[in-house]
């Protein structure tokens, strides 16, 4: 590979991970500013707060881990390689640099915010590991069985659930739930927020949802896998009508099952197509798009703000849980339950491009973020240079 085409390479990838930050943060938001995934303070509102609340659904909820599940398993392949060109021992490496990794989410998740995804993200990454020394073919037929199998299983017994009528309701359960969480997170003091933390982390991940969160993005991670084995990205002139093919079907296939809900019933079964089919068919309409529209000379030069806050993406999604914490939470301004979904999306732009801003100046001075510059030293066991 030629020195100009692996710069190219590595922009569009930070260009993507950029855009996927700001996804994220739009789903997130209305989880740092409410309790929304207990339905406590989401359903009532003006028909702003509703209509913002739906488009963050349909274009942004289950729509940017994907993404970003597929460039950690991109990365990783990457990494690998040039730790093979350095003649370095990658499978020892790899390894500390997951249990870095690891440790970053556990403090995240228990520490911050409990909506932490580095978590999953670094057990993923251990199972990736098993693949290292098998074909490309591997990884395609890998992930499309641990997408496949699952999900077409629990699609199966929501079904049964849903047209059975057995579909149990909890609704004044989560109601109590979300007003537990307005009040230790408007008004506890730090040991209340940390054990509200702790309640909600377990609600999410606890009775085999973390496994559940590991077994989504795994596959994910090995498209991505794949992807940078096959060099489809650094290479997209020579897939480009496979690319556009692509883009379209998924961009047409991701709003149908996205809307699907809206179009039909809201419950468990049209939901769980709506995230899991829909989200990643959206996801990569969203990548692909990227890819295609960064060959052209006008967009490239659109899409390259996103590289800066791309190539922090880890000090930038600390930051941004760091920060909305500190709004919501009793220990800074006790904002939590108090604003509306279309104020939360403002926030969250507002919040995003000082992050641009922050990053493109940053990188002037300096080699890496701040997480990065520690997340590469625990990696290589020697302290990198950060300095410019």
């Amino acid at each position: 590979m030629s020195q100009q085409s692996n710069a190219q390479r590595i922009i569009v990838i930070d260009v993507l991970r950029g855009f996927a930050l700001l996804g994220i943060l739009l789903a997130n938001m209305p989880h740092f500013s409410s309790p929304a995934m207990y339905d406590g303070s989401v359903k009532e509102g003006s028909w702003l707060d509703r209509g913002t609340m739906a488009a963050i659904d349909v274009v942004c909820e289950a729509s940017f881990y994907p993404l970003f599940a597929f460039l950690f398993g991109f990365s990783m392949v990457l990494f690998r390689h040039r730790l093979q060109q350095r003649h370095l021992p990658f499978e020892f490496i790899l390894v500390r640099r997951l249990i870095a990794l690891l440790a970053i989410g556990v403090v995240h998740a228990f520490g911050i915010w409990f909506g932490d995804i580095l978590i999953p993200y670094a057990l993923a990454g251990a199972i990736l590991l098993l693949f290292f020394k098998v074909r490309p073919r591997v990884w395609l037929i890998g992930a499309l069985i641990c997408f496949f199998a699952p999900h077409l299983l629990m699609l199966l017994l929501l079904g049964m659930t849903v047209f059975s009528g057995k579909e149990g309701s909890s609704e004044d359960q989560d109601v109590q739930l979300a007003a537990e969480a307005i009040d230790h997170y408007q008004n506890g003091s730090l040991s209340d927020i940390f054990w509200q933390r702790w309640n909600d982390w377990m609600y999410v991940n606890g009775s085999g949802g973390l496994l559940f969160t590991v077994v989504t993005v795994l596959p994910l991670c090995l498209i991505g896998g794949y992807v940078a084995q096959k060099r489809w990205i650094e290479e997209a002139e020579r897939h480009t009508a496979v690319l556009r093919h692509v883009a379209l079907l998924s961009l047409i296939a991701g709003l149908f099952l996205k809307t699907f809900p809206y179009f039909t019933v809201n419950n468990g079964f049209t939901m769980y197509i709506q995230n899991i089919f829909g989200g990643t068919s959206l996801a990569c309409f969203y990548g692909t798009a990227i890819v295609l529209l960064f060959r052209k000379k006008q967009w490239k030069q659109k899409l390259m703000v996103f590289q800066y806050i791309g190539k922090m993406s880890l000090t930038n999604y600390l930051l941004q849980s760091l920060f909305c914490t500190l709004l919501f939470y009793h220990y800074g301004f006790g904002w939590y339950g108090k604003m509306g979904v279309f104020a939360g999306a403002l926030l969250a732009l507002f919040l995003y491009s000082a992050q641009l801003v922050i990053s493109r100046k940053w990188l002037m001075h300096f080699h890496y973020g701040p997480a990065e510059w520690v997340w590469r030293w625990v990696t290589y066991g020697k302290k990198p240079p950060l300095y410019k």
